[in-house]
This record gives structure tokens, C-alpha cells and sequence, in this order.
């Protein structure tokens, strides 16, 4: 499955993923200790909405212009650092996880980004060229190993791929495996898109054979019924999730259910641990 980030900017996952990558960033940092924050696949970093490849496929709509017209307070942190990027009450640009997680950031974090795609990696560096985030242009698992343990006492990894590639689950499974050998404690978020309920089952499956104690799975399906062929929704698998993140998981995840389920459809959000 392609999935070119700026063709999907904005969509129903970014609304998803990133109202959760805030709670749980927030979350960690209830305690005052520095923290490394890693985006293994940062993408542009920003993106037009307005732009061809956007509004080619006006995924936005039924993303974060619901987010913007929905009142819930709890989506107004998520709305709070896509409006830091605009200017006027509708958002024409939408900052990616690297933007947003500058955002966050406190004086004693530190961000890390990489983006391998020589184009996107460039637009990243522009992006961010306001922020103290480094920024790289490897390989996005070579990375992930090489700055592990992190030299602060706490940190996050983020993955988040295109999934371009048919081995891309595998690499994933596979590096999770040997990041944990060095950096146990530490807490890793991975992105993954929803197609069809078996690959999805056979993945977890593979997950929880790695026997890692804490590990959540959070399922966002668009659709009462899967849809054959088409995207479904899409979800994140969370090692060691803080225990200050897991209580706010039912009410925010209710919100975000009612705010982008499609018309006529209820959708499905929901959490589980996979860990033995």
C-alpha cells in the first residue's frame, strides 16, 4: 500500500494519530525529566492543503475541517497546533508529526527527525529550520537502532512509513525486536494503516510473539462493515504507554469516533494490550 503523505494530509488518520501522539507526549512530560522525541519517517513536515496532490483526493474534508467544526473540548490540544500554523480560522497548511512535536517540545527535549526521500527531506529542513530539531537523511531503521538508548533519561520513537514496501511490517517487527535488547524502558509508536482485518490480525499476532509486557493496540475502522479493496482506517501499536496516557484514552477516543465517522456509518475506535 502507497501511502505518499501528501496526498493524505489532514485525513482522518492524522487526526487520530496525532491527537494521540499530544496526549501521550503531554503524558510524559507530567514528570520533569528531559526527553528525546524520535520521527524515524518525518515526511515535508508541512503541507498546502490547498496544494494538487491534497486536493487531488480532498481527504482533508473528512479529516481535520470535521476536527475544526466539532466543539469537543478534548480535540482542542489537536486543534490548538494545527491553528499555531495558520493564519485564518479554517487551516489552508497542516503541519506534520515534526511540527507538531516541535510544538510540544519543553526546554530540556530534544527532537530528532529523518526522512530518507531526498525531496522530503529537503522540504523538512526548510520546515523546521525555525525549531532546534536535528535533522537526518538515512534509513529510517538504521537510525532507529543507531540512537538508541537515547541520552536522556526518557524517550519516544515515533515510525510512522508509507508502507511502500511489501517487507515494510517485517522491518518493523524485526527492529522493534532488537531496539527493545538495548532500550527495554523505552516508549515506541508505530503507524500503521488499516486495509483489510487479516493482514492486520497476522501482524499482531507476529507482535505479540515478541513478548513485550506493555503493549497497546489502538484500531480506528471508518466503516461498520470492512470495505473491500479500499482504506479502512488506520491505528497505532504503543510500547510502555505512560499510565497518565491510558486514562485519557476512553473519552478522547469516544470524540474522535463521533467527530469523523463518515455519514450513515458509526465507526469503530478502540484499544487493547497485546502483551502477555
Amino acid at each position: 500500500m502507497n501511502y505518499r503523505h501528501s496526498f493524505h494530509a489532514g485525513n482522518s488518520a492524522d487526526v487520530v494519530k496525532h491527537s494521540l501522539l499530544i496526549a501521550l507526549v503531554r503524558a510524559l512530560q507530567q514528570k520533569p525529566s528531559a526527553l528525546t522525541i524520535m520521527d524515524t519517517h518525518a515526511g515535508c513536515g508541512i503541507y498546502d492543503l490547498h496544494g494538487n496532490q491534497a486536493k487531488r483526493t480532498g481527504e482533508a474534508a473528512q479529516g481535520v475541517l470535521r476536527a475544526f467544526a466539532d466543539a469537543s473540548p478534548l480535540l482542542d490540544d489537536y486543534r490548538a497546533t494545527v491553528q499555531a500554523v495558520n493564519l485564518g480560522p479554517e487551516p489552508r497548511l497542516y503541519p506534520g508529526s515534526p511540527r507538531i512535536l516541535a510544538q510540544l517540545l519543553r526546554e530540556q527535549d530534544v527532537l530528532i527527525l529523518n526522512e530518507k526521500h531526498p525531496e522530503d527531506a529537503k522540504a523538512l529542513r526548510a520546515a523546521m529550520r525555525d525549531t532546534s530539531a536535528a535533522v537526518h537523511q538515512r534509513d529510517a531503521y538504521e537510525l532507529w537502532l543507531a540512537m538508541l538508548p537515547t541520552r536522556t533519561p526518557r524517550g519516544v520513537v515515533v515510525v510512522d512509513p508509507p508502507y511502500e514496501q511489501t517487507d515494510e511490517r517485517a522491518r518493523i517487527t524485526d527492529t522493534l525486536a532488537a531496539a527493545r535488547r538495548k532500550w527495554a524502558h523505552g516508549v515506541t509508536v508505530i503507524w500503521y494503516p488499516l486495509k483489510d482485518r487479516a493482514t492486520h490480525v497476522r501482524w499482531k499476532q507476529q507482535l505479540r510473539r515478541l513478548g513485550i509486557p506493555k503493549l497497546m493496540s489502538i484500531e480506528h475502522w471508518l466503516y461498520d462493515a470492512e470495505q473491500p479493496g479500499i482504506y479502512n482506517g488506520a491505528g497505532l501499536f504503543i510500547v510502555n504507554p505512560p499510565y497518565a496516557f491510558t486514562q485519557t484514552l476512553p473519552p478522547l477516543l469516544e470524540a474522535l469516533r463521533v467527530t469523523l465517522a463518515p455519514e450513515g456509518q458509526r465507526g469503530e475506535i478502540s484499544f487493547e494490550w497485546l502483551g502477555n
